[in-house]
């Protein structure tokens, strides 16, 4: 048959362990760090932005608040993380409220998801030989799975009210620049 030992460790001991004893110090330094105040806890720099608030054209807007933009729109809400977005709350009348730059580029620290804009030729794709410019749609702001940030098709552009907005650059690509679907 076979004994199963186990050694109950003395804790009547003074000695520690060494691991106890290098945490001990450890919290003991924190401790004195918090209480003579060369560690704060003080709330982050005014122009950090807050989870909750959202991002258009690289502008922090608190929660709930609403932008106008291309004709539409647009309340700051959060997702189920906690994190602003910007929610599509139908069309108005009333002239844009913020810069409407474009999408161009990544949107990351530039606009928060469900963020809409007119298309650049940033946008510029082939099909075949057809170039398909990127000015002729709207895009909006998705992020995917590990939360990356990215530009996808909305809806055509005679759905953006340009007002006042400038009107972006028409693309300098054509046709000849696609080759079996590759924009060139």
């Amino acid at each position: 048959m076979f004994a199963l030992t186990h050694r109950i460790p003395d804790l009547s001991s003074s000695r520690r362990p060494r691991r106890g004893r290098k945490r001990a110090v450890l919290l003991g330094m924190m401790l004195l760090s918090f209480a003579s105040g060369a560690i704060q806890l003080d709330a982050a720099p005014a122009r950090a932005q807050s989870l909750s608030a959202c991002l258009w054209a690289g502008v922090s807007h608190d929660e709930d608040r609403t932008v106008h933009a291309g004709g539409w729109t647009f309340r700051c809400t959060t997702d189920h993380r906690g994190r602003g977005e910007w929610s599509n709350e139908g069309r108005t009348g009333q002239a844009s409220t913020v810069p409407n730059p474009g999408a161009t580029g990544s949107p990351l620290g530039r606009f928060s998801r469900g963020a809409q804009q007119p298309g650049t030729s940033y946008h510029d794709y082939c099909v075949g030989s057809q170039l398909i410019e990127g000015t002729d749609h709207v895009y909006e702001v998705v992020t995917d799975s590990a939360g990356s940030a990215m530009w996808k098709y909305s809806k055509s552009i005679k759905h953006w009210d340009f007002g006042l907005d400038p009107i972006p650059s028409a693309t300098w690509r054509s046709s000849a620049n696609c080759y079996d679907g590759v924009l060139g």
